[in-house]
């Protein structure tokens, strides 16, 4: 039948009067016949819109606006495969650029050598980072005459990305756990986990769970009394997905990057902070040799012999692109406009919630990632948690996550908001009216039967 119409017919009739869309298509096996590309464009289309708004998305770190001419960029480079550098030269010399502006920006000693490059996001990044380290670990030993069969790396509740790296890598990970009264990874509490076998110790700007930064430069300042002591000498890598394009702008005067000699190696996000589009992560290390040769690879069957030392191959370059855009579009001072705007609105949104009854702030976004996380105050029963609340919220297309903390805090229950560019003041109180609204509604409507904290689905961040 479908053979059967005319073209003509196809461009006449009203999209939805077509037999294309008046029938089911397979979903999980390819369709006997063709579609037309509107046709085709509509059934995907719709599916979509079950979505939910990523601009109410105040789980995720990553960016959720884009201006039109970064949009634009984009597409121009759809066609373009970052890997091959020899066919599109001009592309490769705007991510070295971007090694450049980030290493600089970092407080690189060699900014304009500097050996880094771009990926597919701060996870690779954070696995290559954490593969140098365990080569230039397992090189030494062996010149020692030691075994090295047994690594472990040091850091604080980290996410999930440091989890795998050290199940893929056969590395043993030493976490130090949340307490009660201290959430972030400190310098005493590293330094007891470290010995002859620790390749790194990774201190995160910007915990996950609650927005703090690690105090970068205090466990910097515990391995140096470490090494004076027992002659440990072991390097830092920083997990900087969300703060190492905060920091800079924010708190320039923090001393967290390179100026610290014991970080040897950065990864961050140019999709979260870094305001690109989704799909860039950037990891640069403080010295070529701090990046062990043996990682490095070359490749000659792509048009020229040129060197390769990501994890991901083939990838488009529109993403570097974008982030190029930025650096070029904003500078200093636009990056300092739009991070202090975005604090600013955490700031009020936590002060907003906390003189909200049931609900204690844990977290304000005043010195760390501009988030807010809070709990509902020990002892007090408001008629429901924070995930029957998370629930409420989500009917009015808000996405609030609902979490517990990591061991050994687990019994804790927490929510937690981002903000990012494009969450106006105007969107940050449209959320707290709703917040308003929820509060009278249990106050009306009980949950009697509630899912315990404990009950509650681990936390995935995105």
């Amino acid at each position: 039948m479908l053979h059967e119409r005319k073209e003509t017919d196809e461009l006449l009739t009203p999209a939805y009067g077509t037999t294309y869309l008046d029938s089911d298509i397979p979903k999980y096996q390819l369709p006997e016949d063709m579609l037309s590309p509107y046709a085709a464009y509509r059934v995907v289309r719709d599916e979509l819109i079950l979505d939910g708004n990523s601009r109410q998305n105040l789980a995720t770190f990553c960016t959720t606006f884009l201006p039109d001419e970064a949009k634009r960029l984009m597409a121009e480079c759809i066609d373009k495969n970052m890997i091959d550098k020899d066919e599109y030269p001009q592309t490769a010399e705007i991510e070295s650029r971007c090694v450049n502006i980030i290493a600089d920006l970092w407080h690189s000693p060699t900014a304009g050598q500097t050996v880094g490059c771009s990926t597919t996001g701060s996870s690779e990044a954070a696995m290559l980072g954490g593969m140098a380290l365990k080569w230039r670990w397992r090189d030494k030993m062996r010149s020692q005459g030691k075994p090295a069969d047994s690594p472990n790396l040091v850091c604080g509740p980290v996410q999930i990305c440091w989890h795998k790296f050290a199940r893929y890598w056969d590395i043993e990970l030493r976490e130090v756990p949340m307490d009660k009264d201290r959430y972030p990874m400190n310098g005493e509490e590293a330094v007891k986990r470290c010995d002859e076998n620790t390749i790194g110790v990774v201190p995160t700007l910007g915990l996950t769970f609650t927005g703090q930064y690690e105090p970068v430069e205090e466990i910097s300042k515990a391995l140096d009394r470490l090494e004076e002591e027992k002659g440990l000498d072991i390097p830092i890598h920083v997990d900087a997905a969300s703060g190492g394009f905060l920091a800079p702008f924010l708190e320039p005067d923090l001393r967290w990057d390179f100026r610290l000699k014991r970080v040897k190696s950065i990864n961050a996000s140019g999709h979260k902070f870094g305001l690109a589009p989704l799909g860039v992560g950037w990891v640069i290390w403080r010295d070529k040799e701090d990046l062990p040769s043996d990682l490095v690879f070359k490749v000659n069957y792509l048009g020229g012999e040129m060197p390769t030392f990501a994890l991901n191959f083939s990838r488009p370059g529109g993403e570097i692109i974008a982030q190029y855009y930025f650096f070029v579009r904003l500078g200093r001072q636009g990056y300092t406009m739009i991070q202090k705007a975005c604090r600013e609105v955490a700031v009020y949104i936590s002060e907003q919630i906390g003189k909200m009854g049931p609900f204690s702030i844990i977290y304000d976004g005043s010195d760390g990632i501009p988030a807010v996380c809070w709990r509902i105050k020990e002892g007090e029963d408001p008629g429901f948690n924070l995930f029957d609340f998370a629930d409420k919220l989500h009917s009015r297309g808000w996405q609030v996550p609902a979490y517990t903390l990591p061991p050994n805090c687990k019994h804790l229950a927490v929510q937690r908001v981002l903000v990012r560019h494009g969450v106006s003041l105007d969107l940050a109180n449209l959320l707290l009216t709703d917040f308003r609204r929820n509060l009278e509604f249990f106050e009306k409507h009980p949950v009697t039967t509630s899912i315990r904290p404990e009950e509650g689905s681990g936390f995935n961040h995105s």
